[in-house]
């Protein structure tokens, strides 16, 4: 709880007055501490991301230690892996069945993952709108992930996911990250490149795996998303040990 209203403002990029006047409503996530209002920075970019807000990237700019940098959202999406006519016939059963397809170690309690998903949605819809919702946790736990991975499926019927534009839900970006940073910066980056319209016009029409890796990387350059690849980093890190 260490963002303030002056933080939040600026992540969002609004006004404090704007940011009182959403606490006044009870729309924004906040907790008050004495006299004071502060803020989880995942809970924020959640609540963000589900009223289709514009943040700053400094949202997910969060060290948490280790020179290891996240993934990119198609390195996360290549991990995780796209999956289409995904059965289920309600927000439960559908969240089940992306569970058992998701890509995971066979130390990963699969029912578990189930359940914290299944609560997380008993908080409020991970519909954002458009067909799409994006099942995660509020917050990582141990699923022995190394890296974080999202994982996109259609489903093969529209499904009730109680989203804000109260439209029925086909298509899930599940997030699945062992650190919050890695949790915040998929989150974020998904919301940005759901907004290039080549990428959400290959996700809406379901396109192949193909066309829809394409689309995300060119959608990930256009928005200056280019990280260094893993060897690059590595000597550039070893470079600035040795200097």
């Amino acid at each position: 709880m260490k963002l303030t209203v002056r933080d939040a403002a600026r992540l969002l990029s609004v006004t404090e007055k704007t940011i009182y006047r959403w606490i006044k409503q009870g729309t924004i996530p906040a907790y008050q501490i004495n006299d004071q209002y502060r803020f989880n920075r995942a809970e924020l970019l959640e609540w963000a991301t589900s009223r289709k807000l514009s943040v700053s990237p400094d949202i997910f700019a969060e060290p948490e230690g280790g020179d290891a940098p996240p993934p990119s959202l198609s390195e996360a999406l290549t991990a995780g892996g796209i999956y289409y006519r995904i059965c289920g016939s309600d927000k439960a059963t559908a969240l089940q069945a992306v569970v058992d397809t998701m890509k995971l170690p066979d130390e990963v309690d699969r029912q578990f993952l189930y359940q914290v998903l299944l609560a997380r949605e008993a908080l409020g819809s991970t519909g954002i709108g458009d067909g799409i919702a994006i099942p995660h946790v509020r917050n990582p736990i141990v699923l022995h992930v190394s890296r974080p991975q999202v994982t996109l499926c259609f489903l093969e019927r529209a499904i009730d996911f109680d989203a804000l534009d109260g439209r029925a839900v086909t298509t899930l970006f599940t997030l699945i990250s062992p650190t919050v940073r890695g949790h915040l910066h998929l989150l974020s980056r998904l919301g940005f490149a759901l907004r290039n319209p080549e990428f959400k016009s290959a996700v809406a029409r379901q396109a192949s795996r193909e066309d829809i890796f394409e689309t995300l990387k060119r959608a990930e350059i256009a928005l200056g998303f280019t990280p260094q690849p893993p060897r690059a980093a590595a000597s550039e890190r070893a470079k600035r040990t040795t200097d």
